[in-house]
């Protein structure tokens, strides 16, 4: 019996210290722009083609996150808000949130999946602006809890695959503005961006027409072009707008490789720093691995902001 305690205690404690901690981002009743409603949160697994089964989170009416901690020997200070993808209609939840969160805590690094609301007419107002909303939210609970968790306050970034691609570059063209109560006047700006396959743009010619349509279409289906315009995150790009890490698979057929182009021409007009990996071959969804390459992005995205912010820590100490 003291044999198998002695074996299992390490266990236990490895275990503990990689258990994951479900946060919710608003209090009870301070959802912002939620309408009553008696429904709850749901989700279901659904077959792929390749045989096996996926995740999908149908429905998000108290949004949450979900935080991976690193061991303390391990940590680097680096903390990263995961923004599923899923055509802002699901989140492909595990496959591009939990999934990416193991691999970067293991990394060292500080990951927090973001479980954010869909934009659902019949459940809020203003739903356009529901998932970015959600994304500064937890922007704001990282930054506010880094010493408690022990990261950097200025190594807070965001990451997200397809529409959570879109969600996470709105999150670091749009930080100007809070849409949400910021009485402590916290940073709403991401320190950096981690871009997978991502709509970028809601041109009628370029866009995933169903992440567009779910976002700021209204019940008949019908688009403003202001609000293209406002969601085309390439044309809000300015000098204070992040640094970039963005990947994309140029066969895709679901969202074009020309949204990472145009985001990164835009990036590199204003003089952001921007980092590419291009795969030729992928399509549309390969998450954290690309079955068709050797080489996987998220290796080359974590040297890439370890880089980034050691540099940046050298330069303010120097100055």
């Amino acid at each position: 019996m003291l044999r198998c305690f002695a074996i299992l205690l390490p266990l236990f404690l490895s275990l503990k210290l990689q258990a994951q901690t479900t946060i919710p981002l608003y209090e009870k009743g301070q959802i912002p722009n939620a309408r009553p409603t008696l429904l709850r949160d749901s989700a279901a697994w659904f077959p792929t083609a390749q045989g096996d089964s996926i995740l999908l989170t149908l429905r998000v009416v108290e949004p949450k996150l979900t935080a991976y901690l690193p061991e303390k020997k391990r940590a680097s200070g680096i903390g990263v808000v995961i923004c599923p993808g899923g055509g802002y209609a699901v989140l492909a939840i595990n496959w591009e949130g939990h999934s990416f969160a193991r691999k970067l805590q293991a990394q060292g690094i500080a990951a927090f999946v973001l479980e954010y609301r869909l934009p659902n007419a019949e459940l809020f107002d203003n739903k356009q602006f529901v998932p970015l909303q959600d994304a500064q939210r937890a922007l704001q609970i990282v930054r506010e809890n880094a010493g408690k968790w022990g990261l950097k306050p200025d190594k807070i970034g965001i990451m997200g695959s397809s529409a959570g691609g879109h969600l996470a570059a709105t999150a670091g063209t749009h930080f100007d503005k809070a849409y949400i109560p910021n009485a402590a006047n916290t940073n709403l700006r991401p320190d950096f961006m981690v871009l997978n396959y991502p709509v970028i743009t809601f041109a009628d010619s370029l866009t995933h027409g169903g992440s567009r349509s779910n976002l700021i279409g209204d019940a008949g289906g019908n688009l403003t072009e202001a609000d293209k315009i406002l969601f085309s995150n390439e044309l809000q790009v300015n000098a204070q707008t992040p640094p970039v890490f963005i990947t994309h698979a140029i066969d895709d057929e679901v969202v074009p490789v020309q949204n990472s182009l145009l985001f990164i021409a835009a990036l590199q007009q204003q003089r952001v720093p921007v980092a590419s990996f291009f795969y030729t071959r992928g399509g549309h969804g390969y998450a954290a691995d690309n079955p068709f390459a050797e080489l996987e992005w998220m290796d080359a995205a974590v040297e890439w902001m370890q880089a980034l912010l050691l540099n940046r820590t050298r330069g303010s100490a120097g100055r």
